[in-house]
Parts: structure tokens; C-alpha cells; sequence
């Protein structure tokens, strides 16, 4: 990594660190060291995709291999400087495209959840692993989302399964939650739970007509029969 991505990786650390940052996951995530940060170039650009993408197989695949919670795989754009959300939201399903279209060439989509984006169930899949998709950039509605650098994080949708398993996963949303508010002032009108509404909706940050219709489209042939390790 050079020393540009070096100290852009510090700063983001830094911006987790932050007292008044309301996830305490993600916080959890970095005092255990499971935040793996990649940065690549542009935003709007396909250059580094395949870059992106297989950074994002070996996160998996090391995810898989852990039995701790709390991983976070992040990409951070260097570039374009500041977007209103409704360019970044473009942007980031453009990438979240190109990235799964790559994917689809070598796995299926992840059998434990949906393939269609407004259903439900729906969540992102790379490398037949669920994942949930947080967009952050300077110009988000959403203060807790305001990063200096556009940047998309990935999560494991199986480590809150393992959460709801321990009983573990309602405190932690609503400490999330209340905190969000302090530093928000306001409840986000994008949150639902995962079965109550597309968690689409939640990952650029920006709030949604009720007539939007996600631009996403997985291209994976078939879902897996089963989990498959790596």
C-alpha cells in the first residue's frame, strides 16, 4: 500500500475511532483489527474492479476461516471529490453492478438470500456470501455517513444471523439506533429489518421516492444449492 492509501486507511480508522460514530460493530471491528480497508481510484471507473473484486474474495475467504464477528471489507475512492447523493447513489449501483457482473462469471448467488432487489430478502452476494452494503461519502444526508472519500463497506449478512442466534442482535440495533438519533437527530426513514423491506433501500443512505426502482440486476445463472466454503 502506498503512503497515500496508507494515510487514507488511518483517516478512516480514525473516522470509526470517533466518540460520536454510532456503530458499535463497526467499532468492534476495529479494536479486534477486522476492518480490511482496499483503496482504489475513481469512483465512476471500471479500472479497478477486478481489483475490488478479488480483494473481496479474500476477505471472505477470511471471514469464513474466523470464528470471531465484527468483519467490515472497505473500499475507498479517492476520487470524485464531492457528490450530491443522488450522484453518488448512481455511482454506487453502477459499481455494485460492474463488481457482481464479474462475480457472476465464477460463482452463484448466495442461496440464503434473494436475487430480486425489492424483495425482502434481498441482499448482495459475491463469491456465494451474503453481504450488506453501506454507501459513505462527504455529502450524505445522513451524518453518521459522512466520510471524507466515497466509499462502499461490505458485511457479512451471516455474522448478524449469528447475532440474532445468540439473542445478541436486538440490543445492538437499538443502541445503534439510539445513538444514531443523538448524533442524527432524527431516526433514519430508510432502516427496516431484514424481511420487512428490501435492505436496498438502506445502502447509498439517500432517501427514496416511493417510486424508485432499484437500477441492480443480478446476472448470476442460478443460486447455490447450499453454503459453500472456500
Amino acid at each position: 500500500m502506498d503512503t497515500e492509501s496508507e494515510s487514507i486507511s488511518r483517516e478512516f480508522l480514525a473516522y470509526i475511532r470517533n466518540r460520536e460514530f454510532p456503530c458499535i460493530a463497526a467499532k468492534a471491528a476495529v479494536s479486534q483489527e477486522q476492518i480490511h480497508v482496499l483503496v482504489a481510484d475513481h469512483l465512476a471507473c471500471p479500472r479497478d474492479d477486478g481489483k475490488i473484486l478479488h480483494f473481496l474474495y479474500w476477505f471472505i475467504d477470511l471471514y469464513r476461516q474466523s470464528d470471531n464477528l465484527y468483519h467490515s471489507a472497505v473500499i475507498i475512492f479517492k476520487k470524485p471529490g464531492n457528490l450530491k447523493e443522488d450522484a453518488f447513489d448512481e455511482l454506487l449501483w453502477n459499481r455494485l453492478q460492474a463488481i457482481s457482473d464479474l462475480d457472476a462469471l465464477n460463482y452463484p448467488w448466495d442461496s440464503r438470500v434473494g436475487k430480486q432487489t425489492m424483495s425482502a430478502n434481498f441482499s448482495y452476494s459475491i463469491k456465494t456470501e451474503a453481504l450488506y452494503v453501506i454507501g459513505l461519502h462527504p455529502e450524505s444526508s445522513r451524518p453518521s455517513r459522512q466520510f471524507y472519500y466515497p466509499s462502499i463497506v461490505f458485511n457479512p449478512h451471516d455474522q448478524f444471523e449469528k447475532l440474532r442466534r445468540n439473542q445478541k442482535y436486538q440490543s445492538m440495533k437499538e443502541v445503534v439506533r439510539k445513538r444514531d438519533v443523538k448524533l442524527s437527530g432524527t431516526v433514519n426513514p430508510m432502516l427496516a429489518d431484514f424481511g420487512e423491506s428490501s435492505e436496498v433501500f438502506q445502502y447509498s443512505g439517500r432517501q427514496y421516492a416511493e417510486s424508485w426502482n432499484c437500477p441492480f440486476i443480478a446476472k448470476h445463472e442460478k443460486q447455490s444449492e447450499h453454503h459453500t466454503a472456500p
